[in-house]
């Protein structure tokens, strides 16, 4: 690996701690479990492993909001526990990255308890108190992300203060030195017990811009990239991030490609790199997420080409299809409409992402070829952002019916991605003795990771030799990247070349046979999820060749 960048070499996989594996019957997935299934892991291949919350939390927003950093949730085990993770992954050369929640905390965090507690409180200005606007009006119009004013009124001492998410997770004032002080205080206190670094929550949230802190009863705005982040983030590098050989990846809804390029710049001024989310709005309609629209592939190739040869040189790619706030990528981007198709297009789809340039990220399940769940109602439903938006469009405002946003939810629910792993074919899939915190997909009876392990043709096994191949040929890690055909509606085919080597990569994203494929010539097939190549792409095909550049 190199040195001074394992992480553009390495393959990180993302866990859901409460979802992955539940050591004790409580129906909660908790860091014993996760130790449990350290060598399967190992025997994925994979690097990083990225660990969703696991501090001491009410657990408002799955862990989101923190009430205290350097404590560990009950829920998941001790202190003990978390040091012994490190200790046991570090043994099987993996390397750990916690999320680090910053642009808020808790409301029940002692900072906020204290805030809260008078105007004059020493901590008051540690998070964002304005007073109403006129006659006691919220101070602005602006919208939480999950829905509703951004603003709280507390009647204990009249203000309003800010939170972008839910109305327990108030906003921290990073213009407070000290608040940015004791956040990296903080930070070290974990990368001294030897965490290997972090995924920092909506980072580019952190600095608001004047407009969204003013008490003027104006309409919202748009709270990302406000006017200091960049200022906050290279402050941050220095104080903590440069004196560790870590990985960082920062959390930016609504980034640019030239934004990007400053947030992950190659002279590691600030972090290793970002995720944006540009790919993961393709099918959002009027009402955000909350509707049937799918994706076209014209479009699909457009963002992921941009992003590609936009970063290229300056900036580095995180590269995923799904995580914990996104539905199940096979359900989304492949076809879950019958076993066969579903496991071919999780192979095309693994195949396309994992031979681009940028990091892989594996979101837990994805390497099994698991679907969205079939939820039949509210009551089955978890997620705060779901359940706010039910409210609003289906109770406030009438939009949806009951079963319009049902299946709007089955489709683009966060909990599609939260539901829990699933081990094997037994009741609750392995995943706990007790009665789990949400319910499994029933489909664990033909899709979990037992029956996938030992056999060579599943979807487990293919992301084995996918992740494998990523160490054999540096062209997949660093080869620059051409897309030929972007208008083509049926086929994604794009070229790597490095070093006089090249990758020829072709993804039929339909489940139409494909006449008049182009084979490079004097290039051998390295990969593909059919067992011989024909004449014809077939539904779902995905073929990489490997030869010399055909460049001078």
């Amino acid at each position: 690996m190199d040195l001074c960048n394992w992480w553009k070499e390495a393959v990180v996989y993302q866990i859901y701690p409460r979802s992955f594996q539940d050591s004790n019957g409580d129906g909660i997935g908790d860091i014993q479990g996760i130790i449990s299934r350290l060598d399967y892991l190992k025997d994925l291949g994979i690097d990083i492993i990225w660990l969703s919350p696991v501090y001491q939390s009410p657990n408002i927003d799955g862990g989101y909001d923190i009430s205290d950093y350097q404590a560990v949730s009950s829920d998941f085990g001790t202190m003990e526990d978390m040091e012994r993770l490190l200790q046991q992954a570090h043994l099987r050369g993996l390397r750990v990255v916690m999320d680090l929640v910053v642009n808020h905390t808790s409301d029940q965090h002692a900072w906020f308890l204290e805030s809260r507690s008078s105007k004059d409180n020493p901590k008051r200005d540690w998070y964002i108190w304005r007073d109403g606007f006129q006659d006691g009006e919220e101070p602005n119009g602006l919208r939480s992300v999950f829905s509703g004013s951004a603003w709280e009124k507390d009647e204990q001492t009249g203000q309003y203060y800010m939170h972008l998410f839910a109305r327990e997770q108030p906003d921290l004032n990073w213009e407070n030195a000290e608040v940015r002080e004791a956040v990296y205080r903080m930070m070290r206190w974990w990368l001294d017990k030897g965490v290997d670094g972090f995924r920092m929550d909506v980072i580019n949230m952190i600095s608001k811009p004047p407009e969204a802190l003013a008490a003027s009863g104006g309409a919202g705005c748009e709270c990302v990239n406000g006017p200091y982040v960049h200022t906050y983030l290279q402050e941050m590098n220095r104080e903590v991030l440069k004196r560790y050989d870590i990985m960082t990846v920062g959390e930016t809804p609504g980034v640019t490609v030239e934004q990007a390029r400053q947030y992950g710049a190659s002279d590691s001024s600030e972090l290793s790199m970002i995720f944006q989310f540009e790919l993961m709005d393709i099918d959002s309609g009027a009402l955000g997420k909350w509707n049937l629209r799918r994706y076209a592939l014209p479009e699909l190739k457009r963002i992921l080409s941009r992003w590609q040869t936009g970063l290229e040189g300056f900036a580095w790619n995180s590269l995923f299809w799904s995580n914990h706030d996104q539905p199940r990528a096979v359900s989304r981007f492949g076809d879950d409409s019958n076993d066969e198709n579903r496991v071919l297009s999780a192979k095309m789809l693994a195949t396309c992402l994992h031979m681009m340039q940028g990091t892989p990220y594996i979101y837990q399940g994805e390497e099994l070829g698991m679907t969205n769940m079939p939820f039949s109602g509210l009551e089955d439903i978890r997620d705060i952002e779901t359940v706010n938006a039910y409210n609003e469009l289906v109770r406030q405002k009438h939009i949806y019916t009951h079963d319009e946003m049902m299946a709007r939810i089955r489709k683009s629910g966060r909990d599609n991605a939260r539901t829990p792993m699933q081990w094997n074919g037994a009741q609750n899939g392995g995943f706990t003795n007790g009665t789990p915190w949400i319910a499994v997909n029933p489909n664990t009876k033909t899709i979990n990771a037992a029956s996938q392990a030992g056999d060579p043709d599943s979807v487990f096994s293919y992301y084995k030799k996918l992740i494998r191949l990523r160490k054999q040929y540096p062209v997949i890690v660093y080869g620059s990247y051409t897309e030929p055909d972007p208008g083509d509606e049926r086929v994604f085919a794009y070229t790597r070349r490095w070093g006089g080597s090249a990758l020829y990569v072709r993804c039929n994203f339909t489940a139409e046979t494909i006449d008049n494929i182009e084979v490079p010539r004097n290039a051998e097939l390295l990969i593909g999820n059919y067992p011989e190549p024909v004449e014809t792409m077939r539904p779902y095909e995905a073929r990489v060749y490997y030869g010399e550049s055909d460049e001078g």
